[in-house]
C-alpha cells in the first residue's frame, strides 16, 4: 500500500516502532510517500508531526527538511538525503546513512556506515564495526565493540573502540582528536601535517620521512609535527603506528588486524585519489563475482547435459532388453506349440522357457540399475537354455 500525506517542508516524523527494515529518502516537495503493508501500518498526523507504527517493512519518501525520530527498528535502517535532525534510539540491524545533517544514535546492535554529514555525529553504543567518512562537524563515539575506520572529519573526534582503529586525518588547527583503542591504532597524516601527538601503547612506530623520530621501543611520547596546532591523543592497548604515506596501509595486515576491515590500502600518495581507488576496487570485485557466477552456471549446464545423456543411455538399454524379451516370447511360442519333426522321427526335447514373471523380474532389476543390460541378456539366455 502507498499512502501520500501533505506534511509541509519541515515536518517531524516520530517512528515509534518498525518490526522489519526501514528505508527513508529525502526528496523535494511537501508531500510524504509511505509504503507498507496496509494491515501492518498505522499513521497519525497532528499539524506537522506524523506518528508511524509498522508491523512489517517500511519505506518512506519525505521532504528533505524533515526531522526524524526513531524509537525502535527490528531490522536494518537506511537513510539518505535528510537534512533535518536524525535521532535513532534502538536499532537491531545495520545502519546506513548518506548525505544527512546531524545524527544521534543510541544503541546499534550491528554495523554503522556513514558518509557525508554536515553536522555532528554522536553514537552512544555500536555493537559492530563503524565506518565514517566526510563529516563537517564533531564525531563522538562513546563505545564501539569492533573496529573503527575514520576519514575526512573536520571537527573534533572522540572515540572509544574495543578493537582496531584506522584514522585518515588532515588535522585542523585548534581541533582535538582523542582515540582510545583496545588493540591497535593506525594513524595516517599528510606529509605537511601540523599537530602535537601524545601517544601511549605497548609499542609506537613513527614512520615519518621528514626526520621526526621517536626513541626505538618507546611506549609513550609526545611528538610535534609542523607548528603543532592540532592536538591528537592516542591510547592503544597494543601498538600505534603513525605514518605520512598512504602506502602505510599496505603492511597494515602485519601491523594489526586491519586486513579484515574491508579497506583498500593500495595506491599512490595522492590523498584526493583515495575515493576513486576504492571505487575501482569495488568494481573489480563485482566483476570477479559476476565471472564466478557465469562459470557456475556453465558448470550447472554441463552437469544437466551429462545427466540427460545418461538417462537416454539407460532408456536405450531398457528398450533393447524389452525387444529381446518380446522376440524370445514369440519364437518360444512357435517352438512350443508346433511339431515340425519328420513323421516317426523322435521329437527333439523342447527347450525350457522363462516365465513372464521371471522376465518381468529381470526387467525390473535392470530398471532399478541392479544389473546391466549385458547381465539381463545372460539371465534370459540361462532361463531359455541357450548356450
Amino acid at each position: 500500500m502507498a499512502k501520500t500525506i501533505s506534511a509541509g517542508r519541515t515536518p517531524k516524523f516520530l517512528i515509534e516502532r518498525v518490526d522489519g527494515d526501514l528505508s527513508l529518502v529525502g526528496w523535494d516537495g511537501e508531500d510524504a510517500l509511505i509504503k507498507a503493508d496496509e494491515e501492518a501500518l498505522r499513521v497519525e498526523q497532528s499539524d506537522e508531526q506524523v506518528t508511524i507504527n509498522c508491523a512489517d517493512d517500511l519505506s518512506m519518501r519525505v521532504p528533505k527538511g524533515a526531522s526524524i525520530f526513531v524509537q525502535s527498528v527490528s531490522g536494518d535502517v537506511s537513510m539518505r538525503g535528510v537534512l533535518g535532525a536524525i535521532e535513532l534510539k534502538e536499532i537491531e540491524g545495520d545502519l546506513s546513512l548518506r548525505d544527512v545533517e546531524s545524527v544521534s544514535v543510541g544503541t546499534l546492535q550491528a554495523d554503522l556506515s556513514l558518509r557525508s554529514a554536515r553536522g555532528n555525529v554522536f553514537v552512544k553504543k555500536a555493537q559492530g564495526d563503524v565506518a565514517i567518512r566526510d563529516v563537517q562537524g564533531h564525531v563522538t563515539l562513546e563505545s564501539v565493540a569492533d573496529d573503527l575506520v575514520l576519514r575526512d572529519v573536520r571537527g573534533d573526534v572522540t572515540a572509544n573502540v574495543a578493537e582496531d582503529v584506522v584514522f585518515y586525518l588532515n588535522p585542523q588547527a585548534g581541533r582535538n582528536y582523542t582515540i582510545h583503542a583496545g588493540d591497535d591504532i593506525l594513524l595516517v597524516l599528510p606529509p605537511q601535517a601540523n599537530a602535537t601527538l601524545t601517544m601511549t601503547a605497548d609499542e609506537i612506530d613513527l614512520d615519518w620521512k621528514n626526520g621526526v623520530q621517536l626513541e626505538e621501543g618507546a611506549t609513550s611520547g609526545v611528538v610535534t609535527l609542523g607548528n603543532g596546532s592540532a592536538q591528537i591523543t592516542l591510547n592503544a592497548g597494543c601498538d600505534i603506528r603513525v605514518s605520512n604515506e598512504l602506502e602505510a596501509g599496505e603492511s597494515a595486515g602485519d601491523f594489526g588486524n586491519f586486513a579484515g576491515m574491508g579497506v583498500d590500502w593500495s595506491g599512490n600518495n595522492d590523498w584526493s585519489d583515495m575515493g576513486a581507488r576504492i571505487s575501482r576496487q569495488v568494481a573489480q570485485a563485482t566483476k570477479r563475482a559476476a565471472e564466478s557466477g557465469r562459470r557456475a552456471e556453465e558448470a550447472g549446464r554441463r552437469v544437466e547435459e551429462a545427466g540427460r545423456r545418461a538417462a537416454e543411455r539407460v532408456q536405450a538399454a531398457q528398450k533393447r532388453v524389452e525387444e529381446r524379451i518380446n522376440r524370445k516370447i514369440n519364437i518360444g511360442v512357435g517352438r512350443w506349440n508346433w511339431d515340425v519333426s519328420p513323421k516317426g522321427a523322435p521329437m527333439p526335447p523342447a527347450k525350457p522357457q522363462a516365465s513372464d514373471e521371471e522376465r518381468r523380474a529381470i526387467l525390473k532389476m535392470l530398471q532399478e540399475k541392479k544389473i546391466t543390460a549385458e547381465d539381463a541378456d545372460k539371465l534370459l539366455a540361462a532361463l531359455e537354455g541357450d548356450a
